[in-house]
């Protein structure tokens, strides 16, 4: 019997779950053995070729049974897998001059630089899709709202610009974190390369060692003095960069929840989808409740990494290991599953229009109670005299809606018919017969034109399409 990890099994993409998988990490430290050995042997150690090219014969030979057996033994995991490979190749070179950290913690940070790699891509197709769905509805009026309660008329394009805002500011952040991600090295037991001192000969040649270990690796940047263990607050870095990104998706989500609810939008209801087991006619925004959840799902792994850092034991511990085993690959996980799930609904959204009209139709004089404003302080007005005016008359127009179920918003006549008041009702119905949208198509056009600045440095982007989601 086994159990499946939800995220990997139900939510992330293959690409995803093959960097962070079990066989596929067994393999990746394997290829740091065959490149640590060649690279002492190139620096002057005495490994015959043959024994290197036995390793490299037999690093695809993974059994992942065989080596939870040993490691039932020994009670050590990297032990285990030493001695596995070791008897697969016939000889006992590899691991010379390191510790288990040195394995373990430089393929975790090799891990999380390819899958934020993976995580820039999808980030960079969710944002073009973003800006053409910004530009298709730049000019479609939709009535805003703040506190959730009717407010002033915006568009649904600036939705999407909104959203695409926050994305490239985490965007930027997650780029700088990759740029200046730091690679742990190959420090030894506790952190001051005696060992490979001893097995090299001089500074100079263990300073060339991990240079060539950290190019191989496809690192730029290498932490000179660490314990252990690297410092557990980087690992909080990479993933409250995942948390910012998820941000936008996750606003956006909830936004189109609450227009669903009005039957304003759609993510979409595909041929045989179901919405309930008991509703026939639920038409569910199930896709943006999932992003919903993942996002929660991050923030607990971010909680987890947290209480990481600051906790380091002298020049280390294993207790951060047991965090990191579940957090790092489940934290990009759920990240890769959000994304996949946020380009499903940004394909596949759709408005109604009429809908949306009624609504406005709805709402329109109250959504124009700024201009009227505006128009009262122009025509000599005091502005919070005008403004206890309005508030006064709006407040019993929106009341007579509500309560007497008129059909009519009485705010025009009422305010038109108000000695106190400076405008007719005929003027006021000029002030508001316009549907403003301010500046909203302009800024919707900067944000798409700094998106494809962001699609030329990745233009893999463009062709990339989700995996199907369930």
């Amino acid at each position: 019997m086994s159990l499946p990890n939800v995220l990997a099994d139900r939510y992330a993409s293959n690409a995803m779950v093959s960097i962070w998988s079990a066989e596929n990490k067994v393999l990746l430290e394997r290829e740091l053995w065959i490149a640590v050995l060649q690279t002492q042997r190139d620096l002057g150690s005495d490994i015959p070729e043959e024994v290197i090219a036995a390793y490299q014969r037999t690093k695809n030979d993974i059994d992942l049974k065989s080596i939870r057996e040993r490691e039932t033994i020994v009670k050590h995991d990297v032990k285990a897998r030493i001695e596995e490979f070791c008897d697969l190749a016939g000889y006992e070179h590899i691991h010379k001059g390191m510790t288990s950290r040195d394995l373990t913690e430089n393929i975790e940070q090799l891990q999380i630089q390819q899958s934020i790699e993976i995580i820039q891509t999808q980030t960079v197709a969710a944002l073009s899709q973003l800006a053409v769905l910004a530009e298709q509805y730049s000019e479609t009026p939709i009535t805003g709202r703040t506190h959730n309660v009717a407010a002033q008329v915006t568009t649904v394009g600036k939705r999407f610009a909104n959203t695409a805002e926050e994305m490239l500011l985490a965007f930027e952040r997650l780029t700088h974190t990759l740029q200046t991600y730091p690679l742990r090295g190959i420090k030894g037991p506790v952190g001051t390369q005696q060992d490979l001192l001893e097995l090299l000969g001089n500074p100079n040649q263990v300073k060339e060692f991990e240079q060539r270990i950290a190019k191989h690796l496809g690192f730029t940047a290498t932490l000179e003095s660490v314990g252990q263990v690297y410092p557990r607050s980087i690992d909080f870095n990479v993933i409250s960069a995942l948390v910012q990104l998820s941000s936008g998706p996750s606003n956006l989500a909830k936004t189109l929840r609450l227009m669903a609810g009005h039957d304003l939008a759609t993510e979409g209801f595909q041929e045989g989808q179901v919405g309930s087991s008991a509703m026939p006619h639920k038409m569910n925004m199930r896709s943006c409740e999932r992003i919903g959840g993942l996002s929660h799902v991050l923030k607990g792994y971010l909680s987890m990494v947290t209480d990481l850092t600051g906790d380091q034991w002298n020049e280390g511990d294993v207790s951060c290991s047991v965090v990191r085993r579940v957090a790092l690959p489940d934290a990009f996980l759920a990240m890769d599953g959000l994304l996949q799930t946020f380009l499903t609904i940004l394909k596949d959204f759709g408005i109604y229009p009429r809908v949306i009209e009624r609504e406005l139709n709805h709402f329109l004089p109250f959504l124009s109670t700024t201009k009227i404003l505006t128009a009262a302080v122009a025509n000599g007005m005091g502005r919070e005299e005008a403004h206890e005016i309005i508030k006064e008359h709006a407040v019993t127009a929106a009341l007579t809606l509500r309560n007497e179920d008129k059909g009519e918003n009485l705010l025009i006549s009422q305010l038109g018919n108000d000695e106190r008041f400076p405008l007719t009702e005929e003027e006021l119905g000029e002030v508001i017969n316009e549907r403003s949208i301010g500046l909203a198509s302009q800024q919707i056009k900067q944000v798409a034109l700094r998106i494809q600045d962001l699609q030329a440095l990745f233009p893999n982007a463009l062709e990339y399409d989700p995996e199907p989601i369930i």
